[in-house]
C-alpha cells in the first residue's frame, strides 16, 4: 500500500511537534511493509520559512521525500498583526484567504504534485490542519484523505475557512480523547472514521540518571524542561515561577533542554544545556523529581510520554486539557493553574517519594497501553483498512 504524507517542514533537523510527529509515523510505517512518500517544502525554520533544503527527491531512513521551494519567506511580525487584527475584528472569506496566504509556507508547486502524482498513491495523510499545504492540499486532492489534526484550542481554529479543512477527510487521526472532544464541540464528524492514536513511545530499557548528573555535574533534586524554549510555550511563565519558588526554596535546579529562542536570567539554580542526545535526555528525565510542561497550547506533548516512560511524573499547566488528561487517566503527574500550585506542587514532589515512585509506576503503564509502537501500527493499519 502507497501512502502519501503532506507536512509542512521535514528532516532530521527539524524537531518541531507535528513534524516529528509525522517523521516518526512514516518511518515505523515504512519499515513494516507500508510503501511511504512524504510532500513536503525545503524550509527548515517555522518562523520564516526560508529555504534551506535542496528541493527534488531523496531518501531518509527509507521514507522517500519530495521537496519544493517556497515562494516567499514568511514576515512574522507582519503576520502577527494581521492575526491579531483579524482574530479580533469583523472580516471577510478573503480576509482569511490573505491571513492563509501570510501564514504559509506558500508552495504551490507542492500543491501541483500532489494533483500530478495523486493516482500514485491510495491514501493521503495530512499533518496539522493550520498550514497553506493543508488548506489547500485537501482541495487537490479527491483519494482518501485523513488529517492528523494536532489542534490546539486557539483562535486560528475558530475561522470560518477551518470549516472547510474540517469537512473535507474522509478521517481523522487525534492525539488524545480532549483533542477529539474540544473538536467535536466545532466541528461535525459524523460519519467520518476517528480514532484517538498520538504517536509512539520508545520505551526504555534500561536508564540510569546517576550518568546524567556524573556528565554535567547536576545532582537531584531537580525538575526539567525539554522542549522549544520560548514565551509561546510557556517558558516566561516558568521561569518567573521558579525563580519565586526558589527564594522561599533553595534546594532544586531548573534545568532547561532545547532549542533557545528567548532570553534567560543568570541564576545559579537555573541552567540550560542545549540539546542532548535521545540518551541523555533519557538519562536526565529518569534523575528528574519531575518533568515540567508548562505549554497551554499542546494536543499531545511527546517530552511529557518520554518522561512518563522512564518513571518519571510530570507537572503541566492545568488549562493544556490534554497534558491534565495524562495525570488524572494516568496517575502520572500533578498540574497547577497558578503559582500557589506550583509550588504546592513541587514541594509534594520533594517530600513525598512514595507519591512520586506510585506516579512513575503509573506512567509507565499509561504509555505502554496508550502509546506503545505496536498500538500506534495497529491502529494505522486499521485506518488504511477502512479507507482502501
Amino acid at each position: 500500500m502507497k501512502i502519501a504524507f503532506i507536512v509542512q517542514r521535514y528532516g532530521k533537523e527539524v524537531m518541531g511537534g507535528s513534524e516529528l510527529h509525522c517523521r516518526q509515523i512514516a518511518e515505523v510505517l515504512a519499515e513494516s511493509g507500508f510503501d511511504c512518500t512524504v510532500y513536503t517544502t525545503t524550509a527548515k525554520d517555522y518562523i520564516t520559512w526560508k529555504n534551506e533544503y535542496s528541493p527534488g527527491e531523496t531518501v531518509l531512513n527509507g521514507v522517500q521525500v519530495k521537496r519544493y521551494r517556497v515562494d516567499k519567506e514568511r514576515n512574522i511580525t507582519a503576520f502577527n498583526k494581521y492575526s491579531d487584527w483579524i482574530f479580533a475584528n469583523e472580516h471577510t472569506h478573503e480576509d482569511e484567504v490573505e491571513w492563509m496566504e501570510q501564514q504559509g509556507p506558500v508552495c504551490p508547486s507542492l500543491l501541483d504534485a500532489l494533483e500530478k502524482e495523486e493516482d500514485e498513491h491510495d491514501v493521503f495523510v495530512f499533518f496539522t490542519y493550520l498550514y497553506y499545504n493543508t488548506y489547500w492540499g485537501l482541495q487537490r486532492v479527491k483519494k482518501p484523505r485523513t488529517l492528523v489534526s494536532t489542534a490546539h484550542d486557539e483562535p486560528a481554529l475558530y475561522l470560518d475557512m477551518m470549516k472547510q479543512v474540517f469537512a473535507l477527510p474522509d478521517a481523522f487521526m487525534f492525539n488524545t480523547e480532549a483533542e477529539q472532544n474540544m473538536l467535536a464541540r466545532e466541528f461535525p464528524f459524523e460519519n467520518k472514521y476517528q480514532d484517538i492514536v498520538g504517536v509512539g513511545v520508545e520505551i526504555p530499557e534500561k536508564v540510569q540518571g546517576s550518568l546524567f548528573s556524573q556528565r554535567h555535574g547536576i545532582f537531584p533534586p531537580f525538575i526539567l524542561y525539554a522542549g522549544r524554549i520560548e514565551p509561546g510555550k510557556g517558558c516566561q511563565e516558568l521561569i518567573d515561577f521558579f525563580g519565586h519558588y526558589n527564594q522561599k526554596n533553595p534546594e532544586p535546579t531548573l534545568v532547561l533542554i532545547g532549542k533557545l529562542l528567548m532570553d534567560i536570567p543568570k541564576h545559579p539554580k537555573i541552567k540550560y544545556l542545549g540539546f542532548l542526545s535521545p540518551e541523555d535526555k533519557n538519562a536526565a528525565m529518569a534523575a528528574a523529581l519531575a518533568t515540567i510542561h508548562p505549554s497551554r497550547l499542546e494536543s499531545l506533548c511527546m517530552a511529557a510520554l518520554e518522561s512518563m516512560a522512564v518513571k518519571t511524573p510530570i507537572l503541566v499547566q492545568e488549562q493544556t486539557e490534554p497534558l491534565k488528561q495524562h495525570c488524572l487517566q494516568g496517575g502520572s503527574g500533578l498540574f497547577y493553574s497558578n503559582f500557589r500550585e506550583f509550588g504546592e506542587a513541587l514541594d509534594l514532589f520533594l517530600t513525598d517519594s512514595r507519591l512520586r515512585e506510585r506516579m512513575g509506576e503509573n506512567g509507565l503503564r499509561y504509555v505502554r497501553d496508550n502509546y506503545s509502537w505496536p498500538k500506534i501500527i495497529e491502529k494505522y493499519k486499521r485506518l488504511f483498512a477502512f479507507l482502501t
